[in-house]
């Protein structure tokens, strides 16, 4: 098994793997860039708060409803998707992707990046 040492290579692993998803990164439940590969001219402070704006709402609404803890959400536009995923205690996975990606396919491998993100942070 091929060990991964850095959060950066963590996202261009990702990246690399899947021609489907066009950036990440990742984030503090505070709202704080950890690390990210975002397009050139994209703010990833900006990002980074609105990742933790929309973790914020998303835990909120699954406690309102009763669903137990939040552990990701998507949101589909009209060129792609936008993942949010807990990546342990600490952090949040933010990844987008074009509109023809296979979504179970994803979560997956999002899924493995975020145990690996939650094993580093």
């Amino acid at each position: 098994m091929e060990s991964v040492d850095t959060l950066d290579d963590l996202l261009k692993k990702l990246l690399g793997a899947i021609p489907e998803v066009k950036s990440a990164a990742i984030v503090s439940a505070e709202g704080l860039p950890i690390a990210s590969a975002l397009p050139q001219g994209v703010d990833e402070t900006r990002i980074a708060a609105m990742t933790a704006a929309l973790l914020s709402l998303s835990e909120r609404a699954i406690i309102e409803m009763g669903k137990g803890d939040f552990d990701q959400l998507y949101i589909k536009g009209s060129e792609g998707y936008l993942l949010v995923m807990q990546a342990g205690p600490n952090a949040v996975l933010t990844v987008s992707t074009t509109k023809d990606v296979r979504l179970g396919l994803i979560l997956l491998d999002c899924r493995r990046t975020c145990e690996k993100i939650a094993q580093l942070i």
